[in-house]
C-alpha cells in the first residue's frame, strides 16, 4: 500500500512539474549525486543520478537512468541472458533521497562547474533521452549503466573537454568488482565463477567509471578545458546529502564462507576415497551430489559464454572443471551396463579436470580460490573411480 501511494505522488509530482516546458535558469545548480552500495545484490555497486535544481523555478528533480522492474515479463531469464533493458526516470528529489536513507546509502552531492550554455545543452540532451522512444535503453553491468549514461551526457554538453588524473591504482574488472563483494563471500564466488578471461584485463580509466564511487573520485579531481574560458574544476563543491547511521557490520561464520565449505568437502572426499579403496566399492550418492552441483554450474557457464551478451562471460576456462556432462554423469553413475563407456568419458573428464589445474596454477585466468579445494576433489574421487571401476572391468574381461 505504501510503495502504490508512494507511486501516486511521484507520478503526479511529474506532472506537476513537466506540465510546462522545462527550462532553467541561469542560476539553476546542476550536480552529480552518487549513493554509496546497499545490502541487496543489485545495490551491492552504489547508483548514480543527475540534479536539477532551479529555486526561481521551483524545480528539484532527480534524472535517474536505475529504473527497472523485477516485474517484467521473464525477468530472471532476459538478465542472465543480458537482455535487461532499463530506463530512464524524473521525479522529485525529496522522493529520491528518502529511499537511500531508509537502506543506510550515504548521498553525495558534486555540484557541477558549469556554464550557463552548458547547462541547457545538459538539460537539452537529458529531455531528449527522455522521449518515450529513447528512454529505454538495454541496460550492460560494465558498459552500459545508471553511471555511464550519466557520465556521458554530462561530457557530451561541455564545450570543452575534460582532463582526468592518470589512475596510478588501475586493476582488472574483476579486482574492481572484488572490492564491493568481498574477497571470500557466495556473491564472489559466484561472480569468479561466471566471469571469464576478459575480466581478467586491466580496466581503462574510461570503463573503471562503470563503479559510481570511482565516478565521484574521477569528477572530483577532472578539469575542464574550454577554449574560451580556459581551465577550470569540473567540480565546484561536494555536499553530503544523506548520512549514513553507522551499523555493527554483518560477518559470516567462517565455516559457512566458500573456501571453508569447499575445503570441508575435500576433506570429506579425500575419507571417503580412503573408504572405497578400502572396500572396494565407490559410494555414489556423494559423487551423485557432487555431479549434480558442478554439472548445473556448468550448465549456467555454457548458457552465458554461448548465447548471453553479457561482457566479461565468454571463454571462461571454469567449464573445464564444471562440465555441463556431469549432469548427466551424475544419472549414468547409476546404470551398471553403461560402467565400460562411462570409464573412457572419465578419461576425458580427467584431462579437462587437470587442465583446470594447470590453468589456476599457472594463473591463466583468476579462479576463485575455493575453487582449488573442489578441483583437487574432484580429481581424487575421479581417481578413486578409476582404481575401483578399472578392476571391476578387467576381471569381468577375463571371465568373459
Amino acid at each position: 500500500m505504501k510503495k502504490t501511494l508512494l507511486l501516486i505522488f511521484i507520478v503526479l509530482s511529474i506532472l506537476k512539474t513537466f506540465s510546462q516546458e522545462f527550462s532553467i535558469n541561469d542560476s539553476a545548480v546542476i550536480s552529480l549525486i552518487t549513493c554509496s552500495p546497499g545490502e541487496e545484490v543489485y545495490s551491492k555497486f552504489g547508483h548514480t543520478a543527475i540534479r536539477i535544481k532551479d529555486s526561481q523555478k521551483g524545480i528539484d528533480v532527480v534524472f535517474n537512468y536505475g529504473i527497472f522492474s523485477f516485474q517484467t515479463e521473464d525477468f530472471y531469464y532476459k538478465f542472465i541472458k543480458g537482455e535487461t533493458d532499463y530506463q530512464l526516470g524524473i521525479y522529485e528529489t525529496n522522493f529520491f533521497l528518502p529511499e537511500y536513507a531508509a537502506r543506510n546509502s550515504m548521498v553525495w552531492e558534486q555540484i557541477l562547474n558549469l556554464t550557463p550554455s552548458e547547462k541547457k545543452n545538459l538539460v537539452n540532451l537529458l529531455m531528449e533521452n527522455y522521449r518515450p522512444e529513447n528512454r529505454v535503453y538495454r541496460y550492460n553491468f560494465v558498459f552500459d549503466n545508471c553511471a555511464t549514461r550519466p557520465r556521458d551526457k554530462i561530457l557530451e554538453a561541455l564545450h570543452g573537454f575534460v582532463r582526468f588524473k592518470d589512475l596510478s591504482d588501475s586493476k582488472t574488472f574483476r579486482q574492481w568488482i572484488g572490492i564491493y563483494t568481498g574477497t571470500d563471500t557466495w556473491l564472489k564466488f559466484g561472480i569468479d565463477l561466471v566471469f571469464g578471461l576478459d575480466a581478467d584485463r586491466n580496466a581503462t580509466r574510461n570503463e573503471s567509471m562503470f563503479l559510481p564511487e570511482v565516478l565521484m573520485a574521477e569528477f572530483q579531481s577532472g578539469q575542464i578545458a574550454d577554449p574560451k574560458t580556459g581551465i577550470r574544476k569540473l567540480v565546484s563543491d561536494k555536499i553530503v546529502l544523506v548520512n549514513k547511521k553507522n551499523e555493527v557490520e554483518k560477518s559470516t561464520f567462517w565455516l559457512f564462507k566458500p573456501f571453508s565449505v569447499s575445503l570441508i568437502l575435500l576433506i570429506v572426499g579425500v575419507l571417503l576415497s580412503f573408504w572405497d579403496i578400502s572396500r572396494k566399492r565407490v559410494f555414489k550418492p556423494f559423487d551423485t551430489g557432487l555431479l549434480i552441483l558442478t554439472g548445473l554450474g556448468g550448465v549456467i557457464i555454457a548458457f552465458l559464454m554461448f548465447f548471453s551478451v553479457h561482457p566479461l562471460v565468454r571463454q571462461n576456462l571454469n567449464i573445464l572443471w564444471m562440465n555441463p556432462l556431469n549432469l548427466i554423469l551424475a544419472f549414468v553413475l547409476w546404470i551398471r551396463p553403461l560402467r565400460k563407456g562411462m570409464f573412457y568419458y572419465q578419461i576425458f573428464n580427467m584431462l579437462l579436470l587437470v587442465g583446470a589445474l594447470f590453468s589456476f596454477a599457472l594463473s591463466s585466468q583468476v579462479f576463485n580460490d575455493a575453487c582449488f579445494p573442489l578441483i583437487v576433489l574432484l580429481i581424487i574421487r575421479t581417481t578413486s573411480w578409476f582404481a575401483i571401476t578399472k578392476r571391476r572391468i578387467y576381471r569381468n574381461r577375463n571371465l568373459n
